[in-house]
């Protein structure tokens, strides 16, 4: 049985790599980063700019998609490219994340996941068998395993703000007196094993569409050793690591990923859910992670945050600020995104000008759908322009000038060196 998913290593720097995946509707660069269309659209964004941005890979949401308009009307419509106009690759998530987003809404078991519907609050039913016909019937060329995403850390342990981690335990709990967090990762180890075979078994278009297994166990590492060599010696295009970012700390998520992705197999691209902070990525990249994505450009720039690079900032602009009201700098000066060079994409403007951040801040304020249009388009070019440097400092074997130009990150560089040169 041939693959639709290819992976060839380019070069390497470190545990750090460059790539290419070839899927049946192109290729990509890695690193690379998805921007999420969770509902087959990027918001508020036409397809050719998310490809102007620089994203070669969208990801979708099957738990939505399922919901509304259904798998099998994409399907009528010609599947999940045609339906949405774009022509690149596409990778669909499982539903399995929202078995734990949502889980003040849902009951799980051992045969799978019975969710309330947010539209209409009927029954819902995901299942390893049914996660992979919706998908299949999607039909995008990178396809998740549904997999048991437990809370990432107790919420007894110590004090949480996380909302969902405190639901996701309390419904766990319901059938026992009280929630034993370690039971909990073992379980969903056991079942993330068990729900695979079965995603295999039931996938039924192997050689149209890459399915990738998900490997769990929270922030401990001795659970994540036990997931990983069961995850991976199950034969697949690819592999992600599941269950971070969910509430842990970024030195948890960066520990995790250090142990984790160094064991996965080299030759299949390794994939990181859900990850999006820059400090994450570029700690993830230096591991030898390949696959990103994350809602967060996109969340941000409807919330008037922008993502930058500048050496004197904090990484974000809260736009809302008052400071903004008579700021005319673009969003970062070093940035060729429409908002900050509109010029350089054809966009006639006054005296050929950016638009200024005194400009966003009004838009936010008055309610004009062009500042979160505007900040979105940044944050995604952001995100590319991060996953260039990436790929340059790797393609060179060279950090210094990508620690020049983000200065923010150039101790996570620095610690990753250090950390390759001690296990050496």
């Amino acid at each position: 049985m041939s693959s639709p998913i290819s992976f060839t290593i380019n070069a390497t720097s470190g545990h750090a790599r460059t790539g290419r995946v070839e899927t049946p509707h192109g290729g990509f660069d890695t690193p690379a980063f998805m921007p999420v269309g969770t509902k087959a659209s990027v918001k508020g964004i036409f397809p050719h700019q998310v490809r102007q941005s620089g994203a070669q890979i969208l990801l979708n949401n099957t738990y939505h998609l399922m919901l509304r308009p259904g798998s099998k009307l994409i399907q009528q419509l010609g599947g999940v490219h045609r339906f949405m106009n774009w022509d690149g690759p596409i990778l669909t998530d499982s539903g399995g994340y929202q078995a734990y987003s949502m889980a003040d809404l849902n009951a799980i078991d051992e045969d799978g996941v019975s969710f309330k519907s947010i539209l209409d609050g009927s029954t819902v039913r995901l299942t390893p068998e049914i996660a992979i016909q919706v998908q299949n019937e999607l039909g995008p060329d990178i396809i998740m395993a549904f997999d048991d995403c437990p809370p990432s850390v107790d919420p007894d342990a110590g004090p949480t703000n996380q909302v969902r981690i405190k639901q996701a335990a309390l419904r766990d709990s319901m059938k026992k007196k009280g929630y034993d967090h370690d039971a909990r990762l073992n379980i969903a180890n056991e079942r993330t094993v068990r729900w695979l075979e079965r995603c295999k078994q039931a996938h039924a278009r192997p050689n149209e569409q890459g399915l990738f297994g998900i490997i769990q166990g929270g922030t401990d590492l001795a659970r994540r050793d036990w997931c990983v060599e069961r995850i991976c010696n199950i034969d697949l295009p690819g592999y992600a690591i599941g269950g971070v970012a969910v509430g842990e700390t970024s030195d948890d998520i960066a520990r995790v990923v250090r142990h984790t992705a160094p064991q996965m197999p080299k030759e299949k691209p390794r994939y990181l859910m859900g990850v999006g902070y820059d400090r994450d990525i570029t700690a993830a990249v230096l591991a030898g992670v390949d696959m990103f994505d994350c809602v967060l450009p996109t969340r941000n720039g409807r919330n008037a945050n922008a993502f930058i690079a500048d050496p004197e900032s904090i990484g974000t602009l809260r736009l809302r600020n008052a400071k903004f009201a008579l700021d005319e700098a673009p969003l970062d000066p070093g940035c060729d995104c429409p908002a900050c060079d509109p010029a350089r994409h054809g966009w006639a403007t006054y005296d050929a000008r950016h638009f200024s951040r005194a400009y966003i801040r009004h838009l936010f304020l008055a309610g004009e759908m062009l500042g979160p249009m505007l900040v979105t388009l940044h944050n995604l070019r952001f995100f590319q322009r991060l996953m260039d440097d990436l790929r340059l400092a790797i393609n060179t074997d060279d950090w210094s000038d990508f620690k020049r130009k983000r200065p923010r990150l150039a101790p996570i560089v620095d610690q990753a060196m250090r950390n390759s040169t001690q296990s050496t």
